[in-house]
């Protein structure tokens, strides 16, 4: 014959862990008064404009998954140091939730060339006050927060 099944028994049976955000990164990377901007092909936001950025890798301190990131879908060398704003980007109906820490690069040399044709449409330098539509979450985040230092 057997018992209940004590309390302590019933509460310890093995759940799945919650899912955790992914943590990504990008910069706003400014040329005089124009920004540099990629058009997704990818999931989240395809078909959107945006800053070039990605994910940050297992124990990649986020500065430097910044500057590779922008090497590797631009060629463009840069220096993250200036942390922008923290974009927390939540999409419960589709199952994602991104954190990216934005930086803003205010000097650029060299010329932007698009190395991820297969995630990237088309890059490009955009004026401020002419950028295309529609843009990612994240950009109109950096651009709020840059027009908010004045």
């Amino acid at each position: 014959m057997t018992g209940p099944v004590p309390q302590e028994t019933a509460s310890a049976s093995p759940q799945a862990p919650a899912p955790a955000p992914r943590l990504g990164c990008g910069a706003l990377i400014l040329r005089g008064d124009a920004i540099l901007l990629v058009h997704r092909r990818r999931a989240p936001e395809a078909g959107h404009w945006g800053i070039p950025g990605g994910k940050v890798d297992w124990l990649e301190p986020v500065p430097r998954a910044v500057e590779r990131e922008i090497a590797e879908e631009t060629g463009l060398r840069i220096a993250a140091r200036d942390l922008l704003c923290v974009v927390d980007q939540i999409d419960a109906h589709g199952g994602t939730h991104w954190v990216a820490p934005i930086y803003l690069v205010p000097e650029v040399s060299g010329e932007a060339v698009l190395r991820e044709p297969e995630a990237l449409a088309a890059l490009g330098w955009f004026p401020r006050d002419a950028l295309p539509q529609p843009l990612t979450l994240a950009t109109r985040t950096a651009l709020a927060a840059f027009a908010a230092r004045g």
